[in-house]
C-alpha cells in the first residue's frame, strides 16, 4: 500500500492487548499497512473483566481526528469503541463525507469479558449521527439487536427471517451497508456473515468454522475491511478478505501455524 493508504483508527487502548486499538495496530501490522490513530479511551482489562475506562475527553479526540486527516495519509477510517454520548458526537462531526474515504463502524457496545463499553445514551447518539455517516457497519446479532432497540436475542436461535429483517432496517438507519457477523450464530460447520448494501441482495460470505476463541475478532476484521477498502477493493471482496484472515488467525493461534498474512 502506499503512504496514502493508511488507516486512521478510533477507537480504544486495551491494557490486555487483546482488542481495541493493540489488536487493530497489530492486525494492521501482520498486512503492512500504515496505522494513524485517534484514542477514545483507556481501558483496564485482563481476558476475562473490564476493571475500569478512562475516557479521552471529546475534544481530544475531535483534535486527533483532524490532525491524523490533515496528514493526507488516510485511505479509510475504522470506528470503535467510543464509550460516551460526547464522543459519538465529536467523532460523527469530524469525519469526512464516505464519497470520499471508506468508513467502517465495529459498534463496540460490551467487552467479551462483560462490562459496558458504550453508555446507555450514547447507543442512540450512534444510531441517529454516526450510521447516517458510514460506509459500512459490521454487528453481531446482539449488537444489531441492541441498535435497534431489540430485546437481547441470543445469536444461536435468530432465524433467517429475523436476521433479514436486521440487516434491512440497520440499513433503513441511514448506513450504505450492512454486515452482519455470523460468528457466535449457531455452531454449524460454516461461519456466515451476512452482507446487504443499498440496491442489492443479501450476499452471503461463508468460511469453515474454526474451534476455539479470540478476543478482538471483530477489531481485526474491520480493520482488516478498512484497509482492502483503502486498496481499492469492492466491498464484497474486502469483507472476504478480512473474514478469512479472521478464520486463519483462529487456526494458527489454535495450532501454532504461521500467521495469516494478506499483503
Amino acid at each position: 500500500m502506499s503512504a496514502a493508504s493508511a488507516v486512521l483508527v478510533i477507537a480504544a487502548a486495551d491494557s490486555s492487548g487483546g482488542a481495541g486499538l493493540t489488536r487493530d495496530a497489530q492486525t494492521l501490522g501482520e498486512l503492512h499497512v500504515a496505522l494513524c490513530c485517534a484514542v477514545t479511551a483507556v481501558t483496564v482489562q485482563t481476558d476475562t473483566e473490564l476493571r475500569a475506562t478512562h475516557q479521552v475527553p471529546a475534544q481530544v479526540v475531535r483534535a486527533q481526528i483532524r490532525a491524523a486527516l490533515d496528514s493526507g495519509q488516510i485511505g479509510a477510517i475504522k470506528i470503535g469503541m467510543l464509550g460516551t454520548a460526547a464522543t459519538v458526537r465529536a467523532v460523527a462531526e469530524s469525519l469526512p463525507p464516505r464519497e470520499r474515504l471508506p468508513i467502517v463502524l465495529d459498534p463496540v457496545l460490551r467487552a467479551s469479558s462483560g462490562g459496558t463499553l458504550l453508555e446507555r445514551d450514547a447507543v442512540a447518539l450512534l444510531r441517529e449521527l454516526l450510521l447516517p455517516r458510514v460506509s459500512l457497519v459490521t454487528p453481531n446479532i446482539v449488537e444489531a439487536a441492541a441498535l435497534l432497540g431489540d430485546e437481547a436475542t441470543r445469536d444461536s436461535m435468530i432465524g433467517e427471517a429475523s436476521l433479514r429483517s436486521q440487516l434491512q432496517r440497520l440499513l433503513a438507519l441511514g448506513a450504505a451497508a450492512v454486515l452482519i457477523k455470523g460468528g457466535h450464530r449457531g455452531e454449524g460447520e460454516e461461519v456466515i456473515d451476512t452482507l446487504l448494501a443499498h440496491g442489492g441482495p443479501p450476499v452471503r460470505i461463508a468460511v469453515p468454522r474454526v474451534c476455539g476463541t479470540r478476543r478482538g475478532t471483530g477489531c481485526s476484521l474491520s480493520s482488516v475491511i478498512a484497509a482492502r477498502l483503502a486498496a481499492g477493493d469492492s466491498l464484497i471482496d474486502a469483507c472476504t478478505v478480512a473474514q478469512r484472515y479472521v478464520a486463519e488467525a483462529l487456526r494458527a493461534e489454535a495450532t501454532g501455524a504461521e500467521r495469516p498474512s494478506l499483503r
